[in-house]
């Protein structure tokens, strides 16, 4: 099962099903992903599965930033700063391509915190973890030049910094399939309905399938579950106490020409003084996010409310006031929930990130933490596991997270295609643009993405719905107005054949999706009256 997802590879699953595993990880999101990677490679026989899409959940709908974590400095977690700078740097040179550099500008306003002093004591240091020197203050004539339309009333100067960012969803499938070269297998849409347990102690898992329906009984030395925000679930089935503080953040995508940035721009929040950003990303404008409780019942899609687009708008129309905003710039929205351990905290910004580890009647539990940080996380759960698994030993040493990949070869594209197309698709890349049919390696207009990524998507990434393909395959459910619906007939003419859908097959799926689209990633309805909290 290893390379990329072959067209009939589900008929395989009850075979593959039955084998006898050292791990089963729950859970397709970055962490699960990471942990079937380094298990995988360390040559552990390594199954995940997923009950919706890989990197449904939190993993496809974060900020996109691979940071590491500067306003953990103010906090005194200089470990966990540490920790990410490292991890980021290692990402930026063993994923180029998919994570990239993002300068970050910050203004200094007249009475505005954190001020500029404590700021550069913080770069300073964020500097040195990551073994690097740069200039980081300006005079408010540079710092225009470096962010223009930024407020200038109260503008002293400003500070720049870097940091970098990444497609999120994309860095998922990429480790995911990584994983496969070392034989690890992932299996979207199955669900676990229950744990199988042996003498009190968890052996495996009972598994439903959501494309066909069957049910299928899988038996592991471990099971380990990296379902992030929704991990109480699988621990109340033991009869765990809760854990989590689910909270939500949510975005807002604008055309670039509409908010034009070349850094991205990084501010304090008029209102609770919370930072919201706003930078470039994939063709777009992305601007987040906020930090609330996410009360809604976890099985429902999260949403973005009338009271976070007011806040986030608010934030915009401060900073940007010559650009005059509205709603009707905003092309698509879309909010995560974040898996965050609940410390009791009054306001959910102050809680702790830090990602943590909770062995019971033989579940392994692993979430909270960051995206940066997937590599470490995934190596901590090993170690926590290796007890657990008799006669297998390995130092857990840090490796390089991907194969490098030959040159592309026949084909003409620009120096930054390349790279884009070998940083999220690897030795994928070469068969991707040989599949490549006519005129589809031009760029989807409003995008960074070519037509060809679709096809290949299609073909052999296992996609099961249209929205895996639009809104986590490729990105342009989020980065075309009305989810792409313009474009809609010529994602048909090449897909649909790849996924061996008739007519009324892809008239349903486009159905849904357009509906979903309306309901989550749209703009809130409109209230006669708002009420707002911190962070939203």
């Amino acid at each position: 099962m290893s390379g990329h997802w072959r067209a009939g590879w589900r008929d395989g699953l009850p075979e593959l099903f039955g084998r006898d595993w050292d791990v089963v990880i729950v859970g397709g999101g970055i962490t699960g992903a990471g942990i079937l990677l380094e298990a995988a490679r360390r040559g552990l026989k390594a199954l995940l599965v997923e009950q919706r899409d890989f990197a449904w959940g939190t993993s496809s709908r974060s900020s996109k930033l691979v940071h590491g974590g500067l306003r953990y400095l103010k906090e005194g977690k200089f470990g966990m700063t540490r920790e990410s700078v490292r991890e980021r740097q290692h990402l930026l040179r063993e994923a180029a391509g998919l994570v990239e550099p993002q300068g970050f500008a910050f203004g200094d306003y007249v009475g505005r915190k954190p001020g500029r002093r404590l700021f550069l004591v913080g770069l300073a240091l964020y500097d040195f973890m990551a073994g690097q020197r740069a200039r980081h203050y300006y005079t408010a004539d540079e710092f225009c030049m470096l962010a223009p339309n930024v407020a200038r009333a109260g503008l002293s100067g400003g500070m720049c910094y870097s940091d970098a960012k990444t497609d999120d969803a994309r860095l998922v499938l990429r480790v995911l399939q990584e994983a496969q070269r070392h034989g690890g297998v992932a299996v979207n849409y199955m669900a676990v309905q229950s744990l199988l347990r042996t003498d009190g102690q968890v052996r495996g898992a009972l598994l439903r399938d959501g494309v066909g329906g069957a049910s299928h009984e899988v038996r592991a030395k471990l099971v380990i579950s990296a379902t992030g925000a929704w991990a109480d679930g699988l621990r109340g089935q033991g009869g765990a106490a809760p854990k989590l503080r689910p909270l939500r953040g949510s975005h807002l995508v604008l055309p670039a020409w509409r908010l034009p940035l070349a850094q991205a721009i990084s501010l304090m929040h008029p209102r609770d003084g919370r930072p919201v950003f706003a930078f470039p990303w994939e063709g777009v404008t992305l601007v987040g996010t906020t930090d609330v409780d996410h009360g809604a019942d976890m099985k429902l899609e999260a949403a973005i409310t009338r009271a976070e687009l007011d806040y986030l708008m608010l934030a915009l129309r401060q900073q940007f006031p010559q650009l005059d905003l509205t709603e009707a710039d905003v092309l698509a929205t879309y909010a995560g929930v974040r898996p965050v351990i609940d410390s009791g905290q009054a306001d959910p910004s102050k809680e702790g990130r830090e990602h943590a580890l909770w062995l019971e009647n033989g579940l392994l539990t692993v979430t909270g933490g960051k995206l940066t940080t997937f590599r470490v996380i995934a190596l901590d759960a090993l170690k926590r596991a290796a007890p657990l698994l008799p006669g297998w030993r390995d130092s857990l040493q840090a490796r390089p997270i991907f194969q490098a990949a030959p040159a592309l070869t026949g084909r003409r594209l620009s120096v930054e295609q390349e790279g884009r197309l070998l940083g999220r698709y690897g030795p994928h890349a070469q068969s991707l643009l040989d599949a490549a049919g006519p005129g589809e390696l031009a760029t989807i207009p409003g995008t960074e993405t070519l037509w060809a990524q679709l096809r290949w998507a299609a073909r052999a990434e296992a996609v099961q719905r249209l929205e895996d393909l639009l809104l986590r395959r490729s990105r342009v459910g989020l980065q075309l107005r009305g989810g792409g619906l313009e474009i809609l007939a010529r994602v048909r003419a090449i897909c649909q054949p790849e996924l061996g859908w008739d007519d009324a097959r892809w008239d349903a799926e486009q159905a849904a999706y357009l509906a979903l689209w309306q309901s989550h990633y749209s703009l809130p309805a409109p209230r006669a009256t708002t009420t707002t909290t911190a962070g939203a």
